[in-house]
């Protein structure tokens, strides 16, 4: 953003960004300890359960002793960005002005690295409040290309992570995310458009849809996130760009033939290039 006494207003800066106007005034409100604590259990009761929606969550959490209604559980789970995968009226609605693409990978067969990128954002649980966590993968491989985090859910740190995988790893043929405001974004798309990718976004509330992204973060939270209790960003980033090395570089996969993603992706590019 340039400074509001030059040439463009703040208003005008944010319909060039494709951003609303209340997230540039935005004063981020931190939870307190208690409401760290509930977010925190409603994120590994969904990953355990990401078929729950807020009704089936509310019952487990009072099971487990939270004094807890349906419409808190309901902020929050907005609050951190996590949707039901079984899709339901009036969830995961991209803002009203942004379009939505059709969903290209259905019947497609990926069989080549850089065919498919793909994208998602999660939540990141630490002592002192929450971040907001941005990955992007190569489908086939299963490569993470980059990463970014941010305290807020303004697209800005989404293209940021967009622009840095393109400038190491070239362009894919198509890019696949959710409906979220971030990735309907004018500012996302017109990177992508711009460079001739196809968009194509999943159904609505349909997390499947991106199921090796929704692996990936599987796999982070239980094997680094909920080990460790990050006490800021710095803590963080440090904490996960650790495990996305060791994902990447150390951890086999067993749909890889035991390869990791690094070496599968630097081999099946290096036989294209042959």
């Amino acid at each position: 953003m340039v400074r509001p006494e030059d040439s463009l207003s703040i208003r005008r800066q944010c319909e060039v960004l494709g951003v609303g106007r209340s997230g540039v005034y935005y004063k981020i409100q931190v939870p307190d300890a208690e409401e760290l604590g509930l977010m925190k259990r409603i994120d590994e009761l969904h990953l355990r359960y990401p078929f729950y929606g807020s009704r089936k969550l509310r019952h487990l959490l009072r099971a487990e002793g939270y004094r807890v209604n349906r419409k808190r559980v309901q902020r929050l789970m907005r609050l951190m960005g996590l949707v039901a995968l079984v899709p339901k009226p009036d969830t995961s609605k991209p803002h009203p002005e942004h379009p939505v693409y059709p969903y290209l990978l259905r019947d497609l067969d990926i069989v080549r690295v850089n065919q498919v990128w793909c994208a998602d954002i999660t939540y990141i649980p630490m002592e002192q409040g929450f971040c907001y966590l941005v990955a992007i993968m190569d489908w086939y491989s299963r490569r993470v290309l980059s990463w970014g985090l941010s305290n807020t859910l303004d697209s800005s740190f989404c293209v940021e992570a967009l622009h840095e995988a393109l400038r190491r790893f070239g362009q894919p043929e198509i890019f696949n995310t959710d409906q979220g405001s971030q990735f309907t974004a004018k500012a996302f798309t017109d990177v992508l458009k711009d460079r001739g990718i196809d968009i194509s976004m999943d159904g609505r509330g349909r997390c499947i849809d991106n199921v090796f992204v929704e692996r990936l973060w599987r796999s982070l939270k239980y094997e680094e996130v909920y080990l460790h209790a990050y006490d800021d960003m710095m803590e963080a980033r440090s904490g996960i760009g650790r495990y996305f090395g060791f994902y990447n570089d150390e951890r086999p996969h067993q749909g890889l033939g035991y390869q990791t993603p690094a070496a599968f992706y630097a081999g099946t590019l290096g036989r294209r290039a042959a």
